[in-house]
């Protein structure tokens, strides 16, 4: 046989091979590692979409905690494994936007160490003050804050994170020079909100919607482009005239970076399929979270965009983690 054909056959045999070896995923259990304690929001996520996403593939859905270091110790995990379909991560905007411009010693590059797989949901904030303010619309806060330059505070979660990040957009959006209290957590910083300590704060939506509800709070607006169905009569930013300004958190899956196409493409079929689900839509949406599905080469583009965008927030922030 010439040397030439020897070639092209064995390369025809060994594509062929992969093939059907692909052609039969998945064959066992599939983990999802969450960079997070259970409990959380993302555990929530994925317990919620885990059943359905078992019966679109055959295969149990085990979940797996690996939290630590907001969210890089479940990364590095899911970096380091087979590519062969059988490891994901379910992680949100901090792990895989937030994160490359906030740590100085980042051990991974979202798009050069993962392969997308699907964006699941967006995740809008509501923006928040203190009751007892003398104002009831966002522009009546710009206003009032300009008056005040520095005298007023606002709370969040901690640096770096979104609850941080996005009031930092929003004064820069606006011009204003507002004071940055970081706690250990939202529990606290709510705490003092209420209590009048710090006067604003931007949270997820269920925890804002119930402290709005109860009046202890007082949501101005929400932060994606859509009023939201749980503050049906809260206003959206871009709505209270500031333009443009849509900033919301987001879910997606990733696998480790090299992939099979066929695993990738079948992956993000079955997330598809789970995301039209009625109950599973309905669910999403008392979490805080608003079902929003984008298959492996749409997420990638979406996250190629949302990266240059953070790392932007965070370093007008100047917010920095070792």
């Amino acid at each position: 046989m010439i040397p030439g054909m020897r070639k092209s056959l064995l390369a025809l045999l060994l594509a062929a091979t992969c093939g059907l070896a692909h052609a039969a995923f998945p064959e066992k259990p599939i983990r999802v590692v969450v960079g997070f304690p259970a409990g959380g929001p993302l555990d929530q996520h994925a317990r919620l979409l885990a059943d359905k996403l078992q019966a679109a593939l055959g295969q149990p859905i085990v979940i797996d905690y690996k939290a630590g270091a907001g969210g890089t110790v479940g990364a590095q995990d899911v970096m380091k494994a087979a590519p062969d379909g059988y490891t994901l991560m379910l992680a949100n905007t901090g792990v895989m936007v937030i994160n490359p411009a906030l740590y100085t010693k980042l051990p991974y590059q979202t798009l050069r160490d993962f392969t997308p797989i699907a964006r699941t949901a967006m995740q809008p904030l509501a923006l928040l003050v203190n009751p007892k303010l003398p104002i009831n619309t966002l522009p009546e806060f710009v206003a009032y804050a300009k008056a005040r330059p520095g005298q007023v505070n606002y709370g969040s979660a901690g640096n770096g994170g979104i609850s941080h990040l996005v009031p930092e957009m929003f004064k820069n959006a606006t011009g204003l020079f507002m004071v940055h209290i970081p706690y250990r957590g939202s529990a606290p910083a709510f705490t003092d909100l209420m209590a009048g300590q710090v006067q604003f704060m931007a949270e997820s939506i269920p925890q804002a919607a119930s402290y709005h509800k109860q009046g202890k709070v007082r949501a101005l607006a929400v932060t994606s482009r859509e009023r939201n169905p749980a503050l049906p009569d809260t206003p959206t930013v871009i709505e209270s005239g500031i333009k443009g300004f849509e900033v919301v958190g987001f879910y997606g899956f990733l696998a480790p970076a090299g992939l099979p196409a066929d695993v990738k493409a079948k992956l993000g079929d079955a997330f598809r399929q789970v995301l039209t689900n009625p109950e599973v839509r309905t669910r999403m949406v008392t979490q805080g979270a608003d079902p929003a599905f984008l298959g492996p080469d749409e997420f990638a583009k979406f996250l190629g965009n949302e990266l240059p965008r953070w790392a932007d927030a965070v370093k007008k922030s100047g917010a920095r983690m070792d």
